[in-house]
């Protein structure tokens, strides 16, 4: 395992003081799954003193020494270096209420989550591997080291991290961590919104996401509690051969990997139960279900406490993901100066996996909507005039047809609405002609 030559040293440092010094964790992780590894920690036998001792000639922050932590700056890195550890009981259910120290790297492995993050190496011991991690690695299993109640029961948001890890690495979990996972999924609630979130926001983008949501409902339905109203959901329509959780689950798999495609696909149907009616057919509506899925979104994004811009984002997508798709340039330009380039987008994105995950009829209609996206982007490139600061006249040049008021205003938005349209150029005297003309209209009325 080749290390930056500044981590090197820093482990030959330790050792020629005295020290046992090894590079711990993803970064080892990492690179027996051919990854490049990028942030390298390391764990030692000297006690903290003893590190800032051998590094007094260098900057050491104390950034958690209570826990054995301190951060030393080396020619021009930064590195984490932490003693060897045996945690304490954990009465909070996220961190150790304290810590031992011990001289053994076996004690240090023994407390970490998975066996494929309990792997050390030194360049000249070579691997230490006491719970098997090379080999679950390879074999694609993720195995939480020791008893998985005792992992899970120390800190909750191991669950999260068991689901992001086969997410995004596409591993399988092993039975006995997969039943502690459902088990402790309620102990997410000692957990900081602000965590849940990060950790949700990473595993939704992985390349497994739909077998993780479906084998997991539960620990979902724990995050978001209405979903779980949409497990077993028979939706009663022709247009689906799933039930509503399998369909959510189907239709994030086909969203873009990106945070906002994949929540808005994760919620993009959740306030669907509440607005079902039957047909005289039989056939199940969900008339306005949009605008009340974009509203219990809204306020699920306000509990995970998501940033603003992405909460914002997420629920216009949601709000407007079953728009009328219409390949014409008039329609095309209105929603362009509705919802903006980027937006309008995800919104045609949103469609295709929708349409993605419902009957193999329902997939007919995505070419359509990528002819739309096409369109959008050649409108996008001829730079159109699509809101009124883009309008060759402002307010004041309308003072002399009409006083600052709410009419001028008005006169503005029909301005900009029939340049949209494309029945009127963005010119400075044909956009006052019409202004007069607008007016006048207006005060015959």
């Amino acid at each position: 395992m080749e290390l930056p030559f500044q981590i090197q040293e820093v482990l030959e440092r330790l050792e020629i003081a005295g020290f046992e010094a090894y590079v711990v964790g993803g970064c080892v992780r990492d690179y027996l799954m051919g990854y490049a590894p990028h942030d390298f920690d390391i764990t030692t036998s000297a006690l903290p003193n003893e590190t800032k001792r051998v590094f007094a000639d260098v900057k050491v922050i104390e950034t958690g020494i209570k826990h054995g932590t301190v951060t030393v700056l080396y020619k021009g890195m930064s590195t984490e270096i932490t003693t060897y550890r045996v945690d304490g009981s954990y009465s909070d259910g996220r961190h150790p209420d304290a810590v031992s120290f011990s001289r053994s790297i076996k004690d240090d492995l023994s407390r970490r989550d998975f066996t494929m993050n309990g792997i050390a190496f030194n360049p000249k011991r070579g691997f230490v591997d006491p719970f098997g991690g090379a080999d679950d690695i390879e074999s694609g299993v993720i195995r939480c080291i020791g008893d998985p109640d005792k992992r899970f029961g120390e800190d909750a948001l191991r669950v999260l991290r068991a689901l992001r890890f086969s997410a995004v690495l596409g591993f399988s979990i092993e039975e006995r961590t997969a039943k502690a996972i459902v088990f402790h999924r309620k102990d997410l609630r000692r957990v900081s919104a602000e965590r849940v979130f990060a950790e949700l926001k990473r595993l939704l983008c992985g390349k497994n996401i739909k077998s993780v949501l479906l084998n997991y409902s539960l620990v979902f339905a724990e995050i978001i509690p209405p979903l779980k109203e949409e497990i077993g959901y028979d939706q009663g329509s022709k247009y689906h051969n799933s039930t509503l959780y399998e369909h959510t689950a189907r239709a994030v798999e086909a969203a873009l990997p990106t945070a906002e495609m994949r929540l808005a696909m994760l919620l993009h149907d959740i306030g669907k139960p509440e607005r079902r009616t039957v047909g005289e057919d039989g056939e199940c509506h969900y008339y306005g279900h949009a605008e009340v899925s974009a509203a219990m979104a809204d306020e699920i994004l306000r509990d995970l406490k998501s940033d603003n811009a992405l909460r914002v984002r997420v629920v216009e997508i949601v709000r407007y993901h079953d728009i009328p798709v219409d390949t014409s340039r008039k329609y095309i330009r209105r929603q362009l100066a509705k919802h903006g380039a980027e937006v309008f987008e995800d919104i045609m994105n949103a469609h295709i996996a929708d349409d993605s995950a419902k009957q193999d009829f329902c997939r007919e209609r995505i070419q359509k909507t990528r002819e739309v996206l096409a369109i959008a982007k050649e409108i996008s490139q001829e730079t159109p005039c699509l809101s009124v600061k883009l309008l060759d006249i402002s307010g004041k040049d309308l003072r002399d047809i009409v006083p600052p008021s709410p009419l001028m205003g008005d006169i503005l938005s029909k301005l900009l609405e029939e340049v949209i349209d494309e029945k009127l150029p963005s010119e400075k005297s044909a956009l006052l002609k019409r202004a007069a003309e607008i007016k006048d209209n207006i005060s015959k009325q």
